[in-house]
């Protein structure tokens, strides 16, 4: 065989295994696209939906107060909408707050619960599993509206840049950076599709997706949850619940998804 028909060979060859590829991708593309949709049949987030409702209303804490007159940025008691518009500046605390700490804000000067026992506490635990659950129910009450997160404010833009160069910060034992999953298009971990972060990836993808259901070990995540674990996966110094740059990291991917529907609580793999 001449060198001219062994490089059509090889080339058809070429051809034929990058379709081999193309396919396999394909189909498990799909094949996790029919897992989601099973999961959504019966998502336990409804359960977490019906316990923060009835935190919200509960009388609790020292003081032996609710949280219906807690100001989540559109008054006293209002929750329809808030989530999409979150976080933002509140000029009691004089900080950019997300969801979550601004609820604990309430529960500590409404209720007199100690912040500490949210800051301190444990994943599903305590006062912090309290928050999750109530952040599940006030996310819940904006479902299917749009994020506009306010930038009005010179510390809500402040924050926005701040997110943004965190979000590209590279470090760790990895030298990882959270756009080095969420900074291109296509890219996949353990046949997982990652969203592009750095734009608007769409209605319940990334930012507008949480909180959400984790199959895997069985948890209610909000945001908090997800980026403390985003940076323990890339081998970074955990970030204290509540922080600064995790509300800053928040601003900057919900800024970005301005005009995405939120569809939480959703589910996860």
């Amino acid at each position: 065989m001449n060198a001219s028909k062994l490089a059509l060979v090889a080339a058809m060859l070429g051809l034929s295994a990058t379709a081999m590829v193309a396919h396999a991708q394909k189909t498990s593309t799909e094949a996790i696209e029919e897992y989601r949709e099973m999961l959504q049949d019966g998502n336990p987030a409804d359960l977490y939906e019906m316990k923060g409702e009835e935190l919200w209303k509960k009388a609790r804490g020292p003081k032996n107060a609710s949280l219906e007159r807690c100001d989540l940025g559109l008054g006293a008691g209002v929750t329809k909408g808030v989530f999409v518009q979150l976080p933002r500046y509140f000029p009691d605390t004089g900080k950019v707050q997300d969801l979550e700490s601004r609820l604990v804000t309430c529960m500590s000067t409404l209720q007199g619960i100690d912040p500490k026992e949210v800051v301190n506490g444990q994943w599903g635990k305590g006062e912090r599993a309290s928050v999750t659950a109530l952040a599940t129910w006030v996310a819940s009450q904006s479902k299917g509206m749009k994020f506009d997160l306010p930038q009005s404010h010179a510390q809500e833009r402040t924050m926005y840049e701040l997110g943004k160069r965190a979000f590209f910060q590279r470090g760790g034992s990895h030298d990882f950076a959270c756009a080095t999953c969420h900074g291109e298009d296509g890219k996949r971990i353990r046949l997982q599709d990652l969203p592009k972060l750095t734009g608007n990836p769409g209605d319940g993808v990334g930012f507008a997706a949480w909180p959400a259901y984790r199959v895997s070990n069985g948890q209610m995540w909000t945001m908090q949850h997800r980026l403390n674990d985003c940076y323990r996966q890339q081998r970074f110094p955990e970030p204290t619940w509540g922080s600064d740059i995790t509300v800053a990291l928040s601003v900057y991917m919900g800024v970005n998804a301005k005009g995405a529907k939120s569809t939480v609580p959703t589910i996860k793999r």
